[in-house]
C-alpha cells in the first residue's frame, strides 16, 4: 500500500482500506439464501454490519434475494426514521482550486470555468434569497485553495448565522470542504458548524492515484482519508463521508464506505453521522470514462444496501438525480435530500432558470423549487423536516448515537419535524402546499401515540400562535 503522508496525521493513523481483501470479498459466490437473511436479521435488529457481512448483500445475484434487500431496507428505514426527509440546500462559495481531478469542473486546468469567491455581501445576499424561500439548513462548499483557510470558512459561516429575513434565519450551517491540519477543525468547532463532510470520492488506491495528479493536495490519499480522524482528535464529532459513485465499481466504494463508517465506530465511538452517494454528472472541461458508470438499478441496490450495512446514519440523496428517480428510490432508506438547489456561485440571486455550466462544478438533473418539491414529499406521504434541534441540545457524536443505533432517535424528530413543518406552511408554502401539508400534519397527528402526539402538539400551537424555532 502507499505510504503514509508525510503531513501531521492523526495519532495513529492508518489506511484501513485493503484493495486485494475487499476485491476478494466481492468475487465470492452467491450467498446462500440463508446466509443473507441473517445478515438482514442482523440489519433488522439495528445493528450495523461489518465489511464481510456488507459483501454478502452485494453478492447477491437471484432477482428474489435482491428483492428481499429492498424489502429489508423499506422497513428498516421506517422503523428508525419514519416518514421524515430532512431538508437542506448546497451553498457554493468559491470555486479557486489547487486540484486537477479529472472528474470535476472546477479543476484547475479546466480554463472554461468562470473563478470566483463571494464577498460576505454577496454572501448575505445569497442568504436571504434561501431564507426567503424557507431554508433552515446550508451546506457551505468551497474549491480547495489557499484563499479558503479555516478563518475564512468561519467567518462565512458567522454570516449565513447573522442573516435573518422576517421569521427565518439559518439554524444550522454544514461544512463541505478539503480536510483540514488540527486547527483548522479547532476553528470550525469554535463557530459552531454542525456536519463537516469530506468525500473521499473513490476507496480504490489506484484510481484515486489515476483521478488526482499527485502534485496536488488531494492527490495525498492517506492526508484525505484520516481527515475525520483529525477532525475527532480536534473536537468535531459529527462527521460525513461520501464516494463519487462511476470512478470505479460501485460494489468495491460501497464496501469502501463501511469500511469507513466502522473505522471511525471502532475507533472513536462514533460512526458517520451522513453517507452521501452521489453519481458523476456531466461537468464543464471533463471527459467521463463510462465503464463504471452506474445503473439506476444499481443505484438503487446500493442504497439499500448502505441503508442495511450502516441502519443508523442519515443517508444523503442529492439534486445530481432527475426528479423521477428521486421520487422512485427514496423509499429505499434515504433521509436527506438537498431542494430547492442552485451550484453556481451567486446562483441564488443571478440565475435564471438554465444552468451555466462553466459556473458549477457538475450539472444537476433536479432545479426544481423548494415548494415543489415540499408539495410531491407532502403528496408522497413524506414529512418534510428543517430540524435542527440535536444540534442545539447537544444531540452529536456518542449521544446522537445512543438515540440513532436503537432507531429512538425518531421519537425525538417527529414533533419537531411537524413543528419546522408547521413554519413552512404558515411563512412560505403555496396555498395547494399548504393545503396538503396541513392534511398531513392532522393525519400524522391521529396516528402518533398519546406521548407524542402531545408533544407535537404543543409545538404547533407554540408555533401557529407567533413563536418560531419550538423543539424538544
Amino acid at each position: 500500500m502507499p505510504a503514509l503522508s508525510t503531513m501531521a496525521l492523526s495519532d495513529g493513523a492508518t489506511d484501513f482500506i485493503d484493495d486485494g481483501r475487499l476485491a476478494d470479498l466481492l468475487h465470492g459466490a452467491e450467498p446462500e439464501p440463508a446466509r443473507l437473511r441473517a445478515v438482514i436479521a442482523k440489519s433488522m435488529a439495528k445493528q450495523d454490519l461489518d465489511v464481510d457481512e456488507a459483501a454478502v448483500l452485494l453478492c447477491a445475484r437471484a432477482p428474489e434475494l435482491i428483492e428481499e434487500i429492498f424489502d429489508a431496507a423499506r422497513r428498516l428505514k421506517q422503523e428508525i426514521y419514519g416518514n421524515r426527509i430532512v431538508l437542506f440546500a448546497p451553498l457554493y462559495v468559491g470555486n479557486k482550486c489547487v486540484n486537477d481531478c479529472y472528474y470535476c469542473g472546477f479543476h484547475r486546468s479546466n480554463k472554461d470555468a468562470i473563478r470566483r469567491t463571494l464577498t460576505q455581501d454577496e454572501l448575505r445576499r445569497q442568504v436571504e434569497a434561501l431564507v426567503s424561500k424557507g431554508q433552515k439548513r446550508l451546506i457551505l462548499v468551497w474549491g480547495e485553495h489557499p484563499d479558503y483557510a479555516a478563518s475564512v470558512m468561519a467567518e462565512c459561516v458567522r454570516t449565513v448565522y447573522g442573516t435573518r429575513v422576517g421569521h427565518g434565519e439559518i439554524r444550522r450551517v454544514n461544512i463541505n470542504a478539503a480536510p483540514l491540519d488540527h486547527e483548522g477543525y479547532r476553528i470550525m468547532k469554535d463557530v459552531g458548524i454542525g456536519t463537516y463532510q469530506i468525500f473521499h470520492e473513490t476507496y480504490h488506491h489506484e484510481t484515486y492515484a489515476r483521478m488526482h495528479p499527485a502534485h496536488t493536495r488531494k492527490g495525498d490519499y492517506a492526508w484525505r482519508l484520516d481527515g475525520l480522524s483529525r477532525a475527532f482528535e480536534a473536537g468535531l464529532d459529527d462527521m460525513g463521508i461520501g464516494a463519487l459513485f462511476g470512478l470505479y465499481d460501485w460494489r468495491f466504494e460501497v464496501l469502501g464506505l463501511v469500511s469507513h463508517a466502522r473505522h471511525l465506530q471502532d475507533r472513536y465511538n462514533v460512526g458517520p453521522h451522513t453517507i452521501s452517494f452521489p453519481r458523476l454528472r456531466p461537468a464543464s472541461g471533463v471527459a467521463f470514462d463510462s465503464r463504471y458508470f452506474v445503473s439506476d438499478a444499481d443505484f438503487a441496490r446500493l442504497i439499500a444496501i448502505l441503508r442495511l450495512a450502516v441502519p443508523y446514519t442519515g443517508l444523503i440523496l442529492t439534486a445530481r438525480e432527475r426528479p423521477e428517480l428521486r421520487r422512485e428510490v427514496m423509499a429505499f432508506g434515504v433521509s436527506q435530500i438537498d431542494a430547492g438547489s442552485r451550484i453556481e456561485i451567486g446562483g441564488y440571486t443571478e440565475a435564471g432558470d438554465a444552468q451555466v455550466m462553466e459556473r458549477e462544478q457538475f450539472s444537476l438533473g433536479d432545479v426544481r423549487s423548494l415548494d415543489r418539491i415540499m408539495c410531491e414529499l407532502l403528496q408522497d406521504g413524506y414529512i418534510p423536516s428543517f430540524c435542527t434541534a440535536c444540534y442545539r441540545l447537544g444531540r452529536t457524536g456518542e449521544d446522537f448515537m445512543s438515540h440513532a443505533k436503537p432507531g429512538h432517535i425518531k421519537y425525538c424528530c417527529s414533533p419537531n419535524a411537524l413543528s419546522t413543518l408547521t413554519e413552512y406552511l404558515i411563512d412560505y408554502a403555496s396555498p395547494e402546499t399548504r393545503r396538503v401539508g396541513e392534511q398531513l400534519v392532522r393525519r400524522t397527528l391521529a396516528e402518533m401515540d398519546e406521548k407524542q402526539r402531545r408533544l407535537a402538539e404543543g409545538l404547533i400551537r407554540r408555533i401557529e400562535a407567533g413563536e418560531r424555532d419550538a423543539y424538544v
